[in-house]
């Protein structure tokens, strides 16, 4: 996304980007980004929370209103949970912010491709 955000600058066309990595974010110089502190895939928001979900996105139209200089990232204050232990959680096989539905379809679907394979 960062190469497509920085040609479309480019060419005349302001864009916003969304993260949850801010890190690979900062190294990718992207024109203009909403960092949000969630796991991955939750960029623009918690699953089936509209209201933070339209705030986090508020945020990013904020942004293209007064951002003045390329590769501004802005922090949103919404945290995933009051510790961080997600985050040492996150390439684990435990996923404690999934749903149990989730949990349960990433399990089915991680055993398909398990018995896919030759």
């Amino acid at each position: 996304m960062s190469l497509v955000a920085r040609h479309l600058e480019a060419n005349g066309i302001a864009t916003v980007t969304f993260s949850n990595a801010r890190d690979i974010t900062a190294s990718a110089c992207n024109p203009r980004t909403v960092f949000t502190d969630y796991p991955l895939g939750n960029a623009c928001g918690r699953p089936h929370q509209r209201e933070n979900q339209r705030e986090v996105l508020r945020t990013g139209f904020r942004q293209l209103e007064s951002a003045t200089e390329p590769g501004t990232i802005v922090d949103t204050p919404f945290r995933w949970s009051a510790d961080e232990e997600w985050k040492r959680l996150v390439f684990t096989n435990e996923r404690p912010w999934l749903s149990e539905q989730a949990e349960a379809e990433r399990r089915a679907i991680l055993e398909r491709n398990r018995s896919a394979r030759p």
